[in-house]
């Protein structure tokens, strides 16, 4: 069973996706929160599998509340799964560089809710590559300078690596670009990301573009 906190300040939302997510057989709502500060209060009470968070809330907001569980070793386990009205939202890019598995808008699909919060549980980054790799790049180009310093801790297979993940290829394209099996690719992606200190592949598409290992707009 799957385990999802809903974090939103409109209760009207809050009860669709509870009846919509209740309906299934292996997904259970657990608890609301209709602020970041009892967003972080519940998912530290209820150790939820995934947290359905809204950006835009009062008190403490929905970035905040991400960095604080992310950030938390206790709730490593939490996946986090931030709500926008916007794909090109400034904040969405703020909360994955701070360990959210990734972002849904809030008219998406009901089916692809549904999915996007069973990829999640299971530990993947979801939704659309395209569209995630979209926003990263359009907020990566307006960041710093990037830094090559942080892949010194990569070998070049796993830099070629992260640069595959940034371009939005999974475990099974991957291994097909560097004609390897598909079990090596995984584990490749497994080791850069215990390498850099992230969390999912989200964070690693973050860190392939404010490196600069891939720029915006290229597309491999």
């Amino acid at each position: 069973m799957i385990r999802v906190l809903l974090a939103d300040d409109q209760k009207l939302v809050r009860a669709g996706f509870r009846a919509l997510l209740d309906a299934q057989a292996d997904l259970e709502v657990v608890g609301e929160a209709d602020d970041g500060e009892q967003a972080v209060a519940r998912a530290a009470e209820l150790r939820p599998d995934v947290v359905l968070m809204d950006i835009r809330m009062p008190r403490v907001d929905g970035l905040a509340a991400t960095r604080r569980i992310c950030a938390d070793p206790a709730l490593a386990d939490v996946r986090v799964v931030v709500l926008t009205t916007f794909e090109l939202d400034e904040y969405v890019f703020e909360a994955l560089r701070a360990g959210a598995a990734g972002f849904l808008v809030k008219d998406t699909e009901p089916g692809d809710l549904l999915r996007a919060v069973r990829v999640a549980a299971a530990g993947d980054a979801l939704l659309s590559p395209g569209v995630t790799r979209r926003l990263i790049g359009e907020f990566a180009a307006r960041s710093k300078e990037p830094s090559t310093a942080r892949l010194d801790v990569l070998t070049d297979r796993e830099r070629e690596v992260l640069a595959l993940v940034g371009l939005g290829l999974g475990n099974e394209d991957i291994a097909r670009r560097l004609v390897v099996s598909p079990l090596t690719a995984k584990t490749h992606v497994s080791r850069t990301m215990v390498k850099l200190g992230v969390r999912d592949r989200a964070q690693l598409v973050v860190a392939a573009y404010e490196s600069g290992l891939v720029r915006p707009g290229w597309l491999g």
